[in-house]
């Protein structure tokens, strides 16, 4: 805890001498606590600090850390901040989402109990912040790029012509979608004659810039109500009947399917959604801003189900914790 003391003098300008808390003071709370983390105390401009630091970061996500926080707060009625050597960027943001306080020596000191944010040069330099999202087709690019890791046809490998019969797309809607990806410094155009994308970053580190940056919406437009599906208009499992598919939540009584815009309106145009409304029905429609079914054609699996990556991002702002412990669980599994 050296470095966090320099940290602190250096960033704050004071002096806080952390002392490791004594055995029997942890006496006051649960054992699993006292075998999982080590706590010190200190003093920060005259209020009374505990410092949690992990003994294996590895083995938990932020529910979690905020559960764990808060028994530490009752059992010390002190303020509780949590210290970690390194964060990845999504969850650095779930962290203040959440006003988790933290810090990360050297890096960034996020206290809103004692109002202090302050943060050291996480981003690349050459990162231009945009404060926008991406359009929804350069979001579809950027996730199909993620989820098909494994396959042999390659977004990087072909043309702007090709990529748009691939993704059901205009060529006008890819070349929009390019010059947004390069807007926004994710890809470089290649070529002169016959031009390429190529992305400057791994995909975890893609993830991460953009998760970073919120540069991901939410793929939902909308969601109505009907009392049946139409036949022979294919439809994938989202939200909470999508999640079991990834987690271990049990599924809802409410079903929910997602399915592209234009195809909705269609539906609705037909006249073939019975009973539709804003409110109830027996079946949830999402409406998307893309199209669900093309993003995971040719996935090796069987599930009828949206793309893990979407659907995070479709609940990642739900209160309901049910959901949040299982979009923890797609953290650590799928994103990479």
């Amino acid at each position: 805890m050296k470095l966090v003391e320099k940290y602190l003098k250096e960033i704050l300008g004071e002096h806080a001498l952390l002392e490791l808390s004594e055995a029997k003071r942890l006496g006051k709370l649960p054992m699993f606590i006292n075998e999982t983390y080590k706590l010190y105390t200190t003093n920060l401009f005259n209020h009374p600090i505990m410092l949690v630091e992990p003994k294996n970061i590895s083995e938990f996500g932020i529910l979690q850390f905020e559960k764990h926080l808060q028994i530490i707060k009752n059992g010390f009625e002190r303020t509780v901040v949590l210290v970690l050597e390194n964060v990845e960027a999504f969850n650095r943001k779930r962290l203040i989402e959440k006003g988790i306080n933290f810090i990360v020596p050297n890096k960034q000191l996020f206290l809103p109990e004692l109002l202090i944010d302050l943060r050291e040069n996480y981003k690349n330099k050459s990162f231009k912040q945009k404060n926008q999202t991406l359009l929804p087709s350069a979001q579809f690019i950027l996730i199909y790029h993620i989820i098909h890791r494994y396959e042999k046809w390659k977004l990087e490998d072909h043309s702007f012509k090709e990529i748009a019969q691939k993704l059901n797309y205009t060529p006008m809607s890819i070349t929009n979608a390019v010059e947004n990806l390069k807007y926004q410094e994710l890809i470089d155009v290649v070529g002169e004659k016959e031009k390429h994308i190529k992305f400057r970053n791994g995909r975890s580190e893609l993830w991460n810039i953009a998760m970073q940056y919120n540069l991901l919406m939410n793929p939902v437009l909308k969601t109505v109500y009907v009392d049946s599906i139409p036949k022979d208009v294919d439809m994938l499992k989202t939200n909470a009947s999508a999640l079991p598919e990834y987690t271990d939540l049990n599924p809802s009584k409410q079903q929910y399917f997602a399915i592209e815009k234009t195809v909705f309106y269609g539906l609705q145009k037909s006249n073939a959604l019975v009973n539709l409304n804003d409110y109830e029905g027996k079946y949830a429609i999402e409406v998307w801003k893309y199209d669900p079914l093309t993003l995971v054609d040719e996935l090796p699996n069987d599930m009828a189900v949206v793309d893990q990556l979407s659907l995070y991002l479709s609940l990642k702002d739900s209160k309901d914790e049910r959901i949040e412990m299982a979009l923890e669980q797609i953290i650590e599994k799928y994103i990479w």
